[in-house]
């Protein structure tokens, strides 16, 4: 009786072992789906980029606060037009939002409020150890194998990001097809604090998630 009890739990415990994997790499194959749906242009570089910020935020913490100021002023001051959705989620995780500039440039969010969300969230993250991203990369990238997708020097940029992280680095920016093709203007905020601070005043009509 006790090993049929053994046999039944460990049977078990395999099989909701199994349904979270599932939804996991389910969760990873929608992400992709959604980037290369937004943006077909993408490359291995991009797609490894969002959910690099999903877990990271941005890559870095900010310590010159008047610099990212500056540079966000500058932004805004040379885009003429502002491409792409009001903002999106990153990753399957959806922790962090690229929120797009036009937010501000329209006048919808007022560009104090816009920088002290930005700030807040960069400097609030607890980054995850280059083992664990390294961890979770491998997961990620064994999905995105087995998905019936084209991806444009996908193999070089494979080598790329494995000799990135082999060096302990992670970060790594747009490719030029991507940044050719959709000039993207945002900054990463930290979901709690969009979506009470920042969402309300842009509105849900367009909510990516």
């Amino acid at each position: 009786m006790k090993n049929w009890l053994y046999i039944f739990i460990l049977g078990f415990s395999m099989w909701i072992a199994s349904c979270q994997h599932n939804s996991t790499d389910r969760a990873i194959m929608n992400a992709v789906e959604k980037q290369m749906e937004m943006y077909p242009k993408s490359t291995l570089r991009d797609l490894y980029k969002n959910f690099f910020q999903d877990y990271f935020g941005p890559g870095h913490i900010i310590a010159n606060t008047d610099a990212a100021n500056n540079y966000l002023r500058q932004e805004l001051s040379s885009v003429t037009e502002f491409e792409g959705d009001d903002y999106e989620y990153t990753g399957y995780r959806g922790k962090m939002v690229r929120v797009n500039l036009k937010v501000i440039a329209d006048g919808r969010v007022p560009y104090d409020k816009y920088l002290d969300a930005f700030l807040r969230s960069v400097n609030g993250i607890t980054p995850p150890s280059i083992e664990e991203w390294k961890a979770e990369w491998a997961k990620i990238d064994s999905v995105i194998m087995t998905m019936d997708i084209v991806l444009d020097n996908a193999e070089k940029d494979r080598q790329e990001i494995t000799q990135l992280l082999n060096e302990n680095k992670f970060v790594m920016h747009h490719s030029r097809q991507f940044n050719e093709h959709y000039a993207p203007h945002y900054r990463i905020i930290e979901r709690k604090i969009f979506e009470e601070e920042i969402l309300p005043l842009i509105g849900k009509n367009n909510k990516k998630n």
